[in-house]
Formats: C-alpha cells, structure tokens, sequence
C-alpha cells in the first residue's frame, strides 16, 4: 500500500500547501480572472513545486472542458504524418491545449470510427481527421454532428469542417511545369486510389494535358512508399517514349529515381521527374527534386484554427480552406533530349 509521500499529489495537497481552498487552486487552473495576483501566483508555485498535474477528465467532469484535442491519423510513419501533427501540436499547445492522437490501421469507416470513440471516450474538444474518410457511415455523422470537426484530407462528414492543400492545382503546377519544358506528354505514378488526395491530383493532371491538346497515358498507382515508386520506376524506364513522370509524393520519387539510375536512364537528361510534398530529403537527392511544396505544418495550424473557432461558436457557419500549394524548381527536370523537334523547330 502506497505512502501519502509515495502518491501523485491531488489539488487538496496543493490547496493545504498554498493556504487556499480546493476551489481557489481550480479557478487558479482553469484562468478565472476572479483570482488575485498575488494568490495566483502563491497558487502556482505550489503547484510547480509540487509537481502536480492536472486530471483533464475530473476537470471535464467539473467544466465540460478537457482542454484538450483529439487527432485521428493513420498508423503509418509517413513523413507528411509527422510533420502535420508537428504543426497541430505546435498551435494547440500555443492555445493551452494538449492533443491526443488515436491511430487506425485502415480507412474503413468502421475502423476510423473507434479510434474517433477512443478519443470521445477521452473526453477531447474538438476532433482533426487527419485520415480520407471514403464511406461515411451514420455512426461517424452522428459523432462529428456532436463533436466539433474539422478534416484536413480533403474529404468530410456533413458536419465537418475542411482544411486542405489544393491538390488538383497541386498535379497542374508539376504538369504544365513538364509540358512548358518542352516534353509531348506527362506520365503519372499516383497515390492509392481510395485516397481522395490521389484522386484528386489524378483529375488535376489529366486536365492539365487535355487543355494543352496532349495524350492522357494510364496512370499507375503506387502506395506513398519508396519501394512501390522504385516497381512503377523500373516499368516505365523500360519505355523510351516516357520522358516525364509526374510522381504524387517525394518518397515514391525517390524509388523511381532509384529505378531509373539502375536502368541508365539519366534523371533529368533522359527522364524529368517531378515530386509532390517538399520534404526535408528532396533538395538533398541526387539530383535534387523537383517537386511541389504542401506545408503539412501550416496545414495543421489552420485545422487547429478552425477547429478552434467553431468550439467556440458551434453555430458558425463552415468556410473550408484551401490552402495554396507551390512548384519547386530544382535539378530533376529539363528540356527533353532533342527538345527543338518536340516544339516543331
């Protein structure tokens, strides 16, 4: 049996130690502007001495507010993960909150429904989906219509709101960077195709080369990894005709450049290639790739934004953001060899 001195101190502690009542040390806690300066501060090193944490769900119990958000994401160690979650964290902690995350391991509907469950059950505020929700059942619109909601892939319930980068202007900024360079067509490797992001910039590319007169060639799929970007790479360094690729993600271009080196297809005299994400990695491959910057950081501080103004009002009326996506010009693309031929020079 534990010892008084062995247990986590509790906020009656920290009231007998500060000579204040159990109220006083909540009010101190929650920033109710009724409380001294001197007391607040009396109250809070105390507090600081102690060690003592607050227990979110007493104090949900007792406010209705956890102080706290939840963040659906995919059980994955994609670097697009890592660095949005940075961004959420980084912009709830300046706000006073915390953020619990709950992992699923597919975007089923019902699979994304009890990790959201994980974190209702949690007490959390608000909720960031930051996974593709592709059938969105009843019980999922039941939680997002009670807890409020914003999504940042994309796609939403009927009451969630939406954060997202502008992936059809995504795939068109890298295509009609292609096509201006000189290069006939443009051949894409996309994302998985249950991701609206993947589809997305699927649709992008394609009008972009139906505006500009060009053929459409099928487009491979891929799943994010650098493994399945280095299979579709050593397939279309096979084809002399394929002079561009458009790859959806700067990992999957990294396995194609891979592929096409071991094929002695030169990156970018023989073939360009262009990325999407900007991770930290792109401007240090060989050579350095060209691709289209998505600030997963700033995106998540957005989400964390409206997340935070529709708990404030949850009668305000949604206004989704699109946010703005940017070409990044470096070493992997070029004119096409004979290039003058392909402008009918």
């Amino acid at each position: 049996m534990n010892s008084s001195s062995e247990r986590a101190p509790s906020m009656r502690d920290v009231a007998m130690a500060a000579g204040v009542s159990a109220q006083t040390v909540s009010r101190v806690l929650s920033d109710h502007p009724n409380v001294q300066p001197a007391t607040r501060g009396r109250v809070l090193n105390v507090v600081e001495k102690m060690g003592y944490r607050r227990n979110n769900t007493a104090r949900a119990l007792v406010t209705g507010h956890s102080r706290t958000l939840g963040v659906i994401t995919l059980a994955t160690n994609f670097y697009s993960r890592a660095s949005l979650s940075l961004g959420i964290e980084n912009e709830a902690r300046a706000h006073g909150y915390v953020v619990n995350t709950a992992t699923t391991p597919s975007l089923a509907s019902s699979a994304i429904g009890k990790a959201i469950t994980r974190l209702v059950d949690q007490g959390v505020d608000g909720l960031i989906i930051a996974v593709p929700l592709i059938d969105v059942d009843e019980p999922l619109e039941r939680i997002t219509r009670r807890v409020p909601t914003v999504t940042v892939d994309g796609s939403r319930t009927s009451a969630a709101d939406v954060v997202a980068v502008d992936q059809t202007e995504a795939a068109r900024l890298a295509t009609r960077h292609l096509l201006d360079l000189g290069h006939k067509t443009v051949w894409h490797i996309a994302g998985p195709l249950e991701w609206s992001d993947s589809a997305t910039r699927v649709a992008g590319w394609r009008e972009t080369l139906q505006e500009a007169g060009c053929e459409v060639p099928p487009e491979l799929h891929g799943d994010w990894t650098p493994e399945s970007g280095y299979r579709n790479g050593q397939f279309l360094g096979r084809m002399p005709e394929v002079t561009a690729i458009l790859v959806a993600s700067d990992e999957m271009a990294f396995g194609v450049m891979r592929a096409l080196h071991e094929l002695g297809r030169r990156v970018p005299e023989d073939v360009s290639v262009v990325g999407i994400d900007d991770i930290a990695l792109a401007a240090y491959s060989l050579p350095p790739l060209t691709t289209v910057r998505q600030s997963f950081e700033e995106t998540g501080r957005r989400a964390v934004a409206h997340l935070l103004r529709y708990m404030a009002d949850p009668g305000l009326e949604h206004s989704p953001e699109s946010v703005a996506p940017e070409l990044v010009v470096r070493e992997s693309t070029a004119p096409p060899s004979g290039g003058a031929e392909h402008h009918g020079q």
